[in-house]
């Protein structure tokens, strides 16, 4: 951790472009010496695109994605030598669906006594973003894992709490669960790469699955999950942006199944603005079509069994509607004409 502060604290004093062009230029070195990462990146960006893995449009989205990742970094290392109040100058708060839209929906949901459960991706600056979102007085918390690098965990953690964020590890379920009770804004990345157990969800028209995190969480405590993207513009600064709340009424298969759809949906539309700032560097599809078509099989049975349900549902309504009025003579005593 001593060569990262003191590269961070270089980085934080040395003129950003030279900087950001010498990273750039590296992580491309970078990238065509790890032929595994290599693959990883290219297979990802052939998803977005649509196109087959060795088209040179593929090609070179995945190098875009390098350089924009290299910028990400000399951005992170360098925020520790700010002062905490540029960060969030940094993000634009205007727009239709940017920071000012941002906090009159979250006054609405805490006038409904709701939490509020963001879910992002690895796009443009999150940092930015939590530093923009405590200046403005937002009670935001994320939520990290500190158990593959604790030490830069802690780091980084340190840093958000100069500027009013809260992190949470993963595991912390109570205090998650306590900042949800409170009314809080909970941050949640997803794009932490394709797990099987994870629910099924089509993004870019292929089967993979996304946690079920955000959907459990929000149906156990009544709150709303709002997608959000924080992109870097041309100028350097970045423009935050929310979607539309994503209300989860249940705990059923099916109703997580489908609140995690629209959670796809969502973050599909976001990086299509910008493909070359998402920056996921692990397989978010999984690598067979066997793989796929179990994943499809599994949303197909949550569908069908909602569906069973409903019908059931609808058999009694009907059956109880087709029902003859009791005959109240036939009431047993003290119960039909008591008190007459």
């Amino acid at each position: 951790m001593r060569a990262y502060r003191f590269a961070s604290w270089a980085l934080g004093h040395l003129p950003e472009g030279p900087v950001v062009a010498i990273a750039q230029l590296g992580f491309l070195v970078g990238y065509a010496l790890w032929p595994a990462k290599r693959r990883t990146i290219a297979a990802n960006a052939s998803h977005v695109l649509g196109l087959p893995l060795g088209h040179p449009r593929v090609a070179r989205l995945a190098r875009a994605v390098y350089r924009a990742y290299a910028r990400y970094v000399v951005g992170l290392m360098r925020l520790p030598a700010l002062p905490p109040e540029v960060p969030a100058r940094l993000v634009d708060a205007d727009g239709e669906r940017g920071l000012a839209s941002f906090e009159r929906l979250y006054q609405r949901l805490s006038s409904e006594g709701r939490a509020m459960i963001i879910v992002t991706l690895h796009v443009g600056s999150m940092e930015t973003l939590a530093a923009a979102m405590a200046s403005h007085g937002f009670p935001a918390y994320g939520v990290a894992d500190d158990t593959a690098y604790p030490e830069l965990y802690e780091l980084l953690a340190e840093q958000r709490r100069r500027w009013g964020v809260q992190v949470i590890a993963w595991r912390n379920l109570r205090e998650i669960h306590r900042v949800l009770r409170e009314q809080g804004i909970l941050a949640l990345l997803v794009d932490w790469g394709y797990r099987p157990d994870g629910i099924p969800v089509r993004f870019f028209g292929d089967w993979t699955t996304l946690p079920a995190g955000p959907a459990v969480l929000a149906a156990k405590t009544g709150a709303a999950i709002v997608p959000v993207v924080n992109r870097r513009a041309a100028d350097g600064r970045y423009h935050a942006e929310h979607g539309e709340p994503i209300e989860v009424p249940g705990g059923s298969p099916a109703e997580i199944q489908a609140a995690t759809q629209a959670i796809a949906d969502a973050l599909q539309r976001a990086i299509e603005i910008a493909p070359d700032q998402w920056y996921s560097f692990k397989p978010i599809w999984p690598a067979t079509a066997v793989e796929a078509d179990e994943l499809a099989m599994r949303a197909d049975a949550a569908r069908s069994n909602a569906d069973e349900r409903a019908a059931r549902r609808a058999r009694r309504r009907a059956a109880a509607s087709s029902s003859p009025d009791p005959d109240p003579a036939a009431a047993p005593p003290g119960e039909v004409g008591a008190g007459a």
